[in-house]
C-alpha cells in the first residue's frame, strides 16, 4: 500500500499542472521517503539541506527550507551562524544573499 502524498507547498502546487511527475516525486520521494527516514533527525536534515542551498546560492530554496528549518527546531541565530560561518567556505556573496533570504524569512514570522 503506497503512502499518502505529503502536504505540498504553494510553489509545488502552482507547478503540478505543468511538471506533474516531478512534483510527484517532490512530494513522495524526497518529502515523503527521504525526509522520513529514520538517519537523522528532521532538524539536522534541515541544517544539512540549508547549509547546501547557501553553498550553492539556490536563493528561491532558501525560502521554504529555512522556514521549514524553523519549523524543523532550528533556531534563528543558528541559521545566521551557519550563513556567517559558509561565507569563507562558498564565498562571500552566496553569504550575503542568504543573509538577504533569511532575513525576509525571519520578518515573515515563524509560519508553518
Amino acid at each position: 500500500m503506497s503512502k499518502p502524498p505529503v502536504s505540498s507547498s504553494a510553489a509545488r502546487d502552482a507547478l503540478r499542472a505543468f511538471a506533474p511527475k516531478l512534483v510527484d516525486l517532490t512530494d513522495n520521494v524526497l518529502f515523503g521517503d527521504v525526509w522520513e527516514r529514520p538517519g537523522l533527525s528532521k532538524r539536522d536534515r534541515s541544517l544539512i539541506t540549508c547549509a547546501t542551498l547557501v553553498a550553492l546560492n539556490r536563493t528561491e530554496q532558501q525560502v521554504g527550507h529555512f522556514q521549514r528549518a524553523l519549523n524543523n527546531g532550528v533556531k534563528k541565530e543558528e541559521l545566521l551562524e551557519l550563513i556567517t560561518h559558509l561565507a569563507f567556505y562558498s564565498g562571500w556573496p552566496t553569504a550575503m544573499s542568504a543573509a538577504n533570504v533569511a532575513k525576509k524569512v525571519f520578518e515573515g514570522g515563524d509560519k508553518k
